[in-house]
């Protein structure tokens, strides 16, 4: 069955533990009436009741969600430019609504509505707005804007890679500054007007939850548009976003350098169970663990699977997959000079589930998922192998400043002066699973480190214990790290993966209650209510300690405490931070 790359890319985690629309009433109702409201670059295309409880997103078959209160569905198209389609929807709760404005990110390139962000806000009361970031008119989808066609690959169709090659945005730089900026912020504010004139007042406090994409969009809101939001929740963020994409053509590239070079399938599970058994514990976990707790700690070199003998992969690695996976560690690397363009992979991310969008995904596909972005630039030549610059042969020496000249201006948030987002009394809350097969997770400690080098000292600089680090110290007054013991990208994963981080950033925002904690669960088979665990996600660069007594799956029998200062890969200056 295909896979709607809806539901893989960048869910937010658990913000809170053509549609089945009922008929408009003859008479009009403050719904109705929004559709002749009038704002700039906007023209609202419905505006309707929807009083059944339930609504069926669109797609073959339409999936439905329910229980939903009643509740005013707008849509609209925002169009700032000739060449702009931005398509949004607000979704207003006609009853109980709590006061506050919700925008809501996505995943990858987007191209669509994530009614599922939607839903979460209504259920919780909240005024809340999503985007397609203006690719939809591209016919882009979450994986794929840009592509060679899925040539016959049942994964990538499976996936919804097109048939036929696609070059995403090439020749429109209009919607790359929709994809990169431009459309949750013209999203926000004209989303925040609709639902003004709907209930007639202004809503006393906006928040924007995101990860992946959604959550580069949270931290480009904080750098590029400070007063959209007073409490920002950046899950993941693919933020580093052109040095991200070219770790995902490296990768690739690593498993296709010849035939002897792939992975193959059960060898993940294979590898990370190796990287459990030497490393699970000694970084303040439980012996019991299935994850790692920090796996900066973890020293595991795959030549330890190395054949010998009589042994034969699957169950174990030749010398040509121990150079995969050692490159995979490594990182994306200048080939010429040696620096670091985008952080390795962690132990303890290596997975064969398909779903995590990690490298037992990334190399059965015909050509890299994500590779669109590069289709942007050097157009439909970039996926025929006689191209001088395709995706097969891209040269990460010389094209890496091709691809930024022309990029990274508009789509990397990478500043880090967040001086007017705080000045207004802005929070920023991040997180970010440990084990991210799809974005390096160290991205995020390295983006946090560097506001704490804006405040003097880095994390790297200063101990935290016996009179600590005043650098450090003056960033958690507005900005938070949460670091999450085993999970996949944004959710998913052997550790405790779900958890409400949206509740503690509403609190630190309107009771100035800065989260210490935030507990974290972890159901059985993922899926509520049976528990399998509970554990306490602690603001970095504090990590849970096994306390040495009672149930390892308990949150209580563990405890934040300061951890050692641990090696980070960075980026070098020029891609960093």
């Amino acid at each position: 069955m295909r896979r709607d790359p809806r539901y893989l890319v960048g869910a937010t985690v658990a913000l809170f533990a053509g549609a089945a629309i009922a008929s408009s009433p003859a008479a009009a109702t403050p719904c109705t009436n929004l559709q002749s409201l009038q704002l700039q670059y906007t023209k609202i295309t419905s505006a309707t009741d929807n009083t059944t409880g339930t609504f069926l997103v669109p797609g073959s078959p339409p999936t439905p969600i329910t229980g939903l209160p009643p509740f005013c569905r707008v849509t609209a198209t925002l169009v700032p430019s000739s060449d702009s389609n931005i398509q949004i929807e607000v979704w207003l709760p006609e009853g109980g609504w709590n006061g506050r404005f919700l925008g809501t990110g996505g995943g990858g390139f987007q191209g669509q509505i994530t009614y599922t962000e939607l839903a979460a806000g209504l259920k919780a009361g909240f005024a809340a707005t999503n985007s397609d970031l203006g690719t939809g008119s591209s016919g882009c989808n979450p994986l794929y804007c840009g592509s060679s066609g899925n040539m016959g690959n049942a994964l990538a169709i499976d996936f919804g890679d097109p048939a036929a090659p696609t070059t995403g945005l090439f020749g429109h730089p209009e919607r790359i500054k929709d994809f990169g900026y431009r459309a949750i912020h013209l999203m926000t504010v004209q989303g925040k007007e609709i639902a003004n004139a709907f209930y007639g007042k202004r809503a006393q406090r906006a928040y924007f939850a995101g990860c992946s994409t959604g959550g580069q969009n949270a931290l480009m809101e904080a750098q590029r548009f400070p007063n959209d939001y007073d409490g920002i929740l950046a899950g993941a963020a693919a933020f580093n976003r052109t040095h991200l994409h070219m770790a995902g053509l490296y990768g690739w590239q690593n498993t296709h350098a010849s035939a002897g070079r792939f992975i193959q399938a059960g060898q993940m599970t294979l590898i990370n169970q190796a990287v459990l058994k030497q490393c699970v514990g000694q970084d303040g976990g439980a012996s019991t663990d299935q994850f790692l707790t920090d796996p900066r700690d973890c020293r595991f070199d795959p030549k330890v699977l190395l054949c010998t003998g009589g042994q034969m992969p699957p169950a174990c690695l030749t010398a040509d997959q121990v150079t995969t996976m050692q490159k995979y560690y490594a990182g994306t690397i200048d080939p010429v000079n040696g620096q670091v363009i985008n952080p390795g992979s962690e132990r303890g991310n290596e997975t064969d589930d398909l779903l995590a969008l990690g490298l037992a995904f990334q190399e059965r596909l015909p050509e890299p998922a994500f590779d669109g972005l590069f289709y942007w630039v050097f157009g439909p030549s970039f996926g025929y192998p006689s191209s001088s610059v395709n995706f097969a042969n891209f040269d990460f020496h010389h094209a890496v400043d091709t691809v930024d000249d022309q990029l990274a201006a508009v789509l990397n948030a990478t500043s880090t002066d967040l001086s007017d987002f705080r000045g207004h009394g802005g929070k920023l809350l991040m997180y970010h699973g440990w084990a991210d097969p799809l974005i390096p997770s160290q991205s995020s400690i390295n983006y946090f480190n560097a506001l704490v080098g804006n405040e003097g000292r880095g994390v790297q600089q200063a101990g935290f214990g016996n009179g600590g680090n005043p650098a450090l110290a003056r960033t958690q007054t507005y900005a938070r790290l949460f670091m999450v013991p085993g999970m996949y990208h944004c959710s998913g994963g052997p550790g405790p993966n779900t958890f409400d981080a949206l509740t503690p950033l509403l609190n630190w925002v309107e009771t100035g209650t800065p989260p210490e904690t935030i507990l974290a669960t972890k159901f059985v088979a993922d899926t509520p209510p049976a528990v399998q665990m509970t554990r306490p996600l602690c603001v970095y660069p504090k990590v849970a300690k096994y306390n040495g007594s009672g149930s390892t799956s308990i949150a209580a029998n563990f405890t934040c405490v300061t951890d050692e200062i641990d090696y980070n890969q960075t980026p070098a200056p020029k891609y960093g931070p």
